[in-house]
């Protein structure tokens, strides 16, 4: 059974910013000053929001005669894309005099856009607060910063269009980079188009489906798409100067072919698109392509970390690239749901394959629905593996919690519950830390050089919004018997988290060998210790975390058991991996009850850039044994890149003043150079 619901807004995660000839910004100013016979100059770089390109670099003169009054008045440039923006600024005698004094001094001022050049012709605009701050470098010398929000009139001038650019054009859910094996565009799918002047307004609000549907222009902007002698006109959802939203027409063919973006009459230069029959980008919670998965149980309730499926249960996952639906325009709501059997998928789940009961469109154009069964056998966790699979092109991984239906779910590899996770997500901030003593043996450096082990005792403790402690906590997590891959991409805005260390005192780490006390790495959360030769022992051991307390995280001691490290029995013989094969490894030892991390990843050549995609699964050290899966191995790309296998304990909480959550582990990793044909 299929349903009509609101997702599209949700999915797109859009701003709600509409065309206007006022732009809302914030300017921004970093620079460093100077002082000569005449005049204070000031140089550095100016981030201007919303306003083209939105990064330019700032030019300001504040002649000394004016230092006679209360206010500095002087004249600045910021040169933008396009053009540059000119005006005056009025700051008080007092934070320059200051600076030049040789303090750091503060003072509230103003800005104004008195006129513009090329693109930004007639411009003005008004900034009636701009804080500034600064420290002077020398007697002469001082650097500056300047913020202040204001507004730009666009009216009453003419502009000229810069040429617009492509840089990137991805599936908007799993953000493949192009090049990956596994990238391709298919038809009827929502894509992303990134780069410069891709349109002369704001992020525009996100346009609706309802007849008569998505718009095929949208503020000046048009996309075109030729494939093999077709070309078709995708429908925009969504534009701004650095992105748009749009759907490719079912009508596409597949192949590669070219895709230019028209502005304001001024077109692109044609930039490549690999159009494939099938190409699902699952959707995930906070827009990242990596993590938990968008998806709802059989009512339509999204499932998360106090709303588990089973096994047995229908549940449906949310993304786009199905396939082509020529029955349908792709522009207007509602679509036909059509069941798209035609069109080659497999779904994993938990490494097991999953039936589906239905793939097509959600009746938005550009958003799909898989129907699947979650197996029997699939073990359960907070983070199972989801992956679809058409041909040889692979989706992008993401994880949804398996347990008790409707229930909180449970795993071992959390160090948390799922509760107290969900809790600490809906949080405005979130301090924690977590303690772990680790042993690796890598290779050496050289072709015939021995490998190398090393020990570490690390600790962090962090502050960062509650909402990016929920998107990482499951990002590179697997749920024993499950692999994710994890590959670059461009993270929606608002994900990038604000961190800020907290000071935890001194730290000691305690055990068979002695103590060792752990150093604080400058301008980082960390405190690290590299352990010396022999300090873990070869059959492990138990060791005690002291902490003095600081000004922020109280006094703490636990004691953490580090496992019996297991042997990678098959280690000489997996060094060259075909990815359309998969590898098996295989493994004795352990310690009891702990388990094990498979992963790797390999490195090459994607669009002029260095990109390695990696993968990491789980399982029970006591199998003995895993095989990562071919289609885990076909996301990455051919190239050279390492092996490895850890085995961990089940991460534990422990308790200190200051922390809403803290959590701790110790392993061992042995990692080896691989080959992935």
């Amino acid at each position: 059974m299929k349903a009509i619901i609101g997702f599209c807004a949700l999915a797109l995660s859009l701003g709600t910013m509409a065309q206007a000839a006022t732009i809302s910004t914030t300017l921004t100013v970093s620079a460093t000053g100077a002082l000569s016979a005449t005049a204070v100059t000031a140089t550095g770089t100016a981030t201007m929001p919303n306003v083209f390109s939105g990064n330019g670099t700032f030019s300001g003169t504040l002649p000394i005669a004016g230092f006679g009054g209360s206010n500095v008045i002087g004249t600045f440039t910021i040169t933008l894309s396009g053009g540059t923006l000119a005006g005056t600024l009025t700051l008080p005698v007092a934070l320059l005099t200051g600076l030049l004094g040789g303090t750091t001094t503060t003072g509230t001022g103003s800005a104004t856009i008195t006129g513009g050049t090329g693109t930004y012709s007639g411009y003005t605009g008004s900034f009636q607060a701009v804080s500034g701050s600064g420290a002077a470098t020398s007697a002469t010398a001082f650097t500056l910063t300047l913020t202040g929000a204001g507004t730009i009139n666009t009216t009453g001038g003419t502009t000229t269009t810069p040429t617009p650019a492509i840089t990137a054009v991805q599936n908007n859910y799993s953000y493949i980079l192009p090049g990956l094996p596994n990238f391709g565009i298919a038809p009827g799918a929502l894509f992303i188009i990134k780069g410069s002047n891709l349109n002369s307004q704001p992020l525009s609000s996100l346009q609706s489906s309802a007849a008569p549907g998505v718009p095929l222009t949208l503020n000046g902007t048009s996309i075109s798409v030729t494939v093999n002698g077709t070309t078709t006109q995708p429908a925009i959802y969504y534009s701004s100067p650095s992105q748009l939203g749009a759907v490719l027409p079912s009508t596409t063919p597949v192949g590669t072919g070219t895709i230019t973006v028209t502005n304001s009459g001024q077109a692109s230069a044609p930039a490549p698109i690999l159009v494939v029959q099938s190409a699902l980008g699952l959707d995930t919670l906070y827009g990242t392509g990596t993590g938990q998965g968008v998806a709802s149980d059989p009512n339509f309730n999204f499932l998360g970390p106090t709303n588990s499926a089973s096994p047995g249960e229908v549940i449906n996952l949310w993304g786009s690239g199905v396939g082509a639906d020529t029955a349908n325009d792709d522009r207007t709501y509602p679509l036909k749901e059509d069941n798209l059997t035609n069109i080659p998928m497999q779904v994993y789940i938990g490494g097991i394959p999953a039936a589906i009961t239905y793939r097509g469109r959600s009746q938005f154009p550009g958003v799909d629905q898989v129907q699947v069964t979650i197996p029997t056998g699939v073990p359960t966790g907070c983070f199972v593996g989801v992956v679809a699979v058409s041909g040889n092109i692979v989706s992008n991984s993401v994880t949804i919690p398996v347990g008790v239906a409707g229930a909180p779910c449970t795993d071992p590899n959390i160090g948390i519950s799922s509760s107290t996770s969900s809790t600490l997500s809906g949080k405005t901030s979130v301090n924690f830390g977590y303690l772990s003593l680790s042993q690796s043996t890598a290779p050496g450096t050289g072709a015939s050089a021995a490998p190398v082990t090393s020990s570490l005792a690390l600790a962090e403790f962090q502050n960062q919004t509650g909402a990016a402690f929920g998107s990482s906590s499951g990002g590179s997590a697997a749920s024993i018997g499950s692999c994710i891959v994890t590959a670059p991409m461009v993270l929606a805005a608002g994900i990038l988290p604000t961190i800020t260390g907290l000071d935890a005192g001194t730290i000691t780490v305690n055990g068979p060998g002695g103590s060792q006390t752990l150093n604080a790495v400058p301008t980082t959360a960390f405190y690290e210790a590299s352990l010396p030769t022999g300090y873990i022992p070869a059959a492990g051991g138990s060791f005690t975390f002291n902490g003095t307390g600081g000004a922020t995280v109280g006094q703490f001691s636990t004691t953490l058991n580090f496992p019996s490290p297991l042997v990678w029995t098959n280690m000489s013989s997996v060094s060259t991996i075909s990815r359309s094969q998969g590898v098996p490894v295989t493994w004795t030892g352990g310690g009891a009850g702990s388990y094990v991390v498979i992963g790797g990843g390999s490195t090459a050549t994607v669009g002029g850039q260095q990109v390695t995609v990696s993968f990491t699964c789980a399982a029970p050290a006591s199998a003995g044994q895993f095989t990562v899966p071919s289609y885990i191995l076909l996301a990455l790309p051919a190239g050279s890149g390492t092996l490895a296998v850890d085995n961990y304990s089940n991460p534990q909480t422990f308790t200190a003043t200051g922390l809403d959550i803290g959590y701790q582990f110790a392993g061992s990793s042995v990692s080896i150079n691989a080959t992935y044909n």
